[in-house]
């Protein structure tokens, strides 16, 4: 089930790669012929993006990685650090210089461009940029309803970084075509390049926002993350039901990647079996937990004398 989840994400990634670079050449040319500043800015966003990609794909890759004894926690938090690099060169790449452009093109004499040209390529670039975001919308919707959340929530909260990514990127293309369009248009009706400029530094405006939500979401992840209370309360569900666990006095999950976890847990066995053998059942139940697809480090020790137990469903996490 977790390999066909990264193999959707990585899809999802490389169709947005291919339609960002289709889209960042048509609008680099309409750019050069126009001499449009919202076309400029839109130029540079969609070459931000498409480099952003690159990171993306990357942080899939390692997000794949097993865990090996130089990384018994595995390669999950790469992830998050490529998709901070992303998130980084889209407010250098995209939002920096979509409004160093505008701002310098405010006091510009622009004469009237082939506006034909930009309406032309911008539509051709909403169709693309929205075929990709369909693609992402219907990953993340798919997601959401699993986990019984808005598209919307699962997006901000997910631990998949390269989702939250490109469905952010997705959006803001969108939004950014139709601010686009509205700089070309008032410009074309007033005569006044005033609106493109504006145009340019607001897409500027829009890329900074994206990229530092983008910023703070993976620096959560990468200081530790704890898991969420459906999570948890599935985790300690799974506790319980193995046969040598008695109750669960203690929890703690946190994301170490996407759909992966650290978990740690106090809990008392079943019976009163020697301290040889207490071992032996603790490290079993650590083994079966790492089995599974959503954990990749156990730790499991005994209850302290006293320890309230657990209980799904009705303790939430702290």
């Amino acid at each position: 089930m977790a390999g066909k989840k990264r193999s959707s994400s990585f899809f999802t990634v490389l169709l947005a790669f291919g339609a960002n670079i289709l889209v960042a050449i048509a609008k680099t040319f309409a750019a050069i012929l126009t001499g449009s500043a919202s076309l400029v800015a839109e130029s540079a966003h969609s070459w931000a993006d498409a480099g952003n990609e690159i990171f993306l794909i990357q942080a899939e890759r390692s997000a794949r990685k097993p865990r090996d004894a130089a990384h018994p926690g595995g390669y999950g938090r790469d992830a998050y650090v490529w998709s901070l690099f992303a998130a980084v060169g889209l407010f250098t790449a995209g939002a920096v210089v979509s409004i160093m452009h505008g701002v310098s093109a405010l006091g510009s004499r622009e004469e009237d461009t082939d506006y034909l040209i930009a309406y032309l390529v911008l539509a051709a670039a909403f169709v693309f940029e929205g075929i990709s975001f369909m693609q992402s919308y219907r990953q993340a919707h798919a997601k959401a309803e699993d986990s019984g959340t808005g598209t919307f929530e699962h997006v901000l909260r997910t631990s998949n970084p390269t989702l939250r990514a490109v469905f952010a990127e997705d959006s803001a293309a969108l939004v950014g075509l139709l601010i686009a369009f509205l700089g070309v248009l008032l410009h074309e009706l007033t005569g006044n390049p005033f609106w493109d400029a504006l145009g340019s530094i607001l897409v500027g405006v829009l890329l900074a926002i994206v990229a530092v939500v983008l910023i703070e979401r993976n620096r959560k992840f990468l200081l530790g993350q704890p898991g969420s209370d459906r999570a948890w309360q599935a985790a300690l569900s799974a506790l319980l039901q193995h046969p040598e666990v008695e109750r669960v006095t203690y929890l703690h999950l946190e994301y170490v990647g996407p759909e992966r976890f650290y978990l740690v847990a106090a809990v008392d066995l079943v019976g009163d079996d020697r301290e040889s053998d207490v071992a032996v059942d603790l490290q079993s139940v650590e083994e079966a937990l790492e089995q599974t697809e959503w954990v990749t480090e156990a730790v499991i020790t005994l209850s302290r004398p006293g320890s309230e137990a657990l209980l799904p469903a009705t303790v939430e996490q702290g």
